[in-house]
């Protein structure tokens, strides 16, 4: 393992690598500070660049734009109540309470230096725990993969909505495209239409990037998204330096976030949303001053900051080592590995150790950066949030035209892009979660692989799913996360019935 953390160093540290990974970080921060631009449109509308480069690079810098997504959403729902980002949500309730008590400087302090700590531990955990995830994968046969995707689809489904119904649609609306093309065994076309444009399927670029980024146009454009106002214009250097009794409320909520974070990495649908909600939860339930809590005390917020970093880390592990995103993000970075010839998963260990631990390595140095760069340059990045939309509108828009015509020089993908786009507004328009779809629409193909092989192999028979143990316990966890709502919703009925007849 010494030698591999030498080689990925070797790699990493390259003064290529080290701008990218510099480059990825200050890019997360700025898509974190800006509301609405997600890290999902951002690293679709990066895709077509990083063809250029070679993939080490490439991950490099797409995996430095998603855990650098995290630092500046805080500052966002620090400075002005409204969260950059999903995983920030929860910052809002008590870090935008202490800037209206002059605190704004501690809170973007600790928020770092917990979000360092958490994010650090979270890549130590990568580096001791891939390997061993990649040689249990190894006994994994194609009855476990399918079972395995297809336990990650409906917890993914379930957990990333309020509404499991439309979740579940989307993902089927996914798994749908994912079958244009020609068929993978049998080489049929399939859904194609008589054209030839789509007979390689859908790219997985312009489909992000008009569910991401034309959508987020169109919902600048229309005017119902309306332009968030500053709250807070600006933090002294001077403000930054907490008090010595909130380094010591800080300690506990770093050490109990972090390995809270990292474990809801690993789970499908968990990483860095799911995290800041628990250890917010967490926090307040073992406090000796619950009552604190939303009036700006500082363990709602380090403890959520540390835990949602240290989940995005955690959520590398199952792409890296199984090839299986298990949220939008890490969906489209795989999607950014396959582009580039390199497929994730157990043997990524053995035929491309240079990516792997390369990438691993150059997270340190990104995180480094991320702390170094984001204290000392909070005023800079406050005058980002200036930017009208008028502006920035235009600017995504022209992005994504170009990002989707230089894939390959084809108009036709700016037709599907732009395609995309109004089914990504409309579905913005009626709560319906595009995250379920992208992550159906990759796991698609791989499940269908998976699926048929498995077939093959048992002679037909389902069987194979239901008699080898990790395959059915896998389907078991599907089953239940999909009937789970169900027997809630029937259980609410019966006792409304019964209260009622009472």
């Amino acid at each position: 393992m010494l030698d591999n953390i030498l080689l990925g160093f070797s790699i990493s540290l390259s003064l290529q690598n080290v701008i990218f990974a510099t480059l990825g970080a200050i890019l997360g921060t700025v898509v974190g500070i800006l509301p609405g631009l997600g890290p999902g449109a951002t690293i679709a509308l990066l895709l077509p660049i990083t063809f250029q480069l070679n993939v080490t690079s490439a991950i490099i810098m797409l995996a430095g734009i998603y855990y650098g997504v995290a630092y500046g959403g805080t500052l966002t729902s620090v400075l002005m109540n409204i969260p950059g980002e999903s995983c920030t949500v929860i910052t809002c309730l008590d870090g935008y309470q202490m800037a209206r008590k002059g605190r704004a400087g501690v809170a973007l302090s600790m928020a770092a230096f917990g979000s360092f700590i958490g994010s650090t531990a979270g890549i130590l955990g990568i580096t001791l725990l891939a390997p061993l995830v990649a040689r249990v994968a190894l006994s994994f046969g194609s009855a476990e993969f399918t079972s395995l995707m297809i336990a990650g689809l409906t917890l993914v489904t379930y957990i990333s909505s309020k509404s499991p119904v439309k979740s579940l649609s989307m993902a089927l609306v996914g798994l749908i495209l994912g079958c244009v093309g020609l068929d993978p065994l049998e080489g049929n076309e399939r859904f194609t239409f008589g054209s030839y444009t789509l007979l390689d399927g859908i790219n997985v670029v312009p489909l992000a990037m008009g569910l991401f980024g034309i959508a987020e146009v169109l919902t600048m454009v229309d005017g119902t998204e309306e332009q968030p106002r500053i709250l807070a214009s600006s933090v002294k250097l001077r403000s930054l330096l907490p008090s010595r009794q909130e380094w010591r409320d800080s300690i506990m909520p770093i050490l109990r976030g972090t390995p809270l974070g990292f474990i809801l990495g690993l789970v499908p649908g968990g990483g860095a949303n799911l995290s800041s909600y628990l250890s917010y939860g967490l926090e307040k339930r073992i406090s000796k001053h619950p009552e604190k809590f939303g009036t700006g005390t500082i363990e709602g917020v380090v403890g959520p900051e540390t835990a949602n970093n240290a989940g995005t880390a955690g959520a590398f592990i199952p792409l890296l080592t199984l090839g299986l995103p298990f949220n939008v993000i890490t969906a489209l970075l795989l999607a950014a590995f396959m582009i580039h010839g390199v497929t994730p998963g157990p043997m990524i260990l053995d035929k491309a150790p240079d990516v792997f631990w390369g990438v691993v390595t150059s997270m340190y140095i990104g995180n480094f950066m991320l702390l170094v760069l984001n204290i000392p340059l909070v005023g800079t990045f406050i005058h980002i949030l200036r930017i009208p939309y008028p502006i920035l509108s235009p600017i995504i828009g022209l992005v994504c035209f170009i990002g989707a015509f230089s894939i390959a020089y084809n108009p036709a993908d700016v037709f599907v892009m732009v395609f995309f786009g109004l089914v990504g507004y409309l579905m913005r328009k009626f709560e319906y979660d595009g995250a379920p779809l992208i992550l159906a629409y990759v796991l698609g193909p791989m499940l269908e692989r998976s699926l048929r092989q498995s077939l093959i192999y048992s002679d037909g028979s389902p069987a194979i799913f239901f008699t080898r143990p990790v395959s059915a316990a896998l389907l078991g966890i599907a089953f239940l996360s999909i009937t789970s709502p169900l027997l809630g919703m029937a259980y609410r009925s019966l006792k409304k019935s019964f209260q009622s007849r009472n």
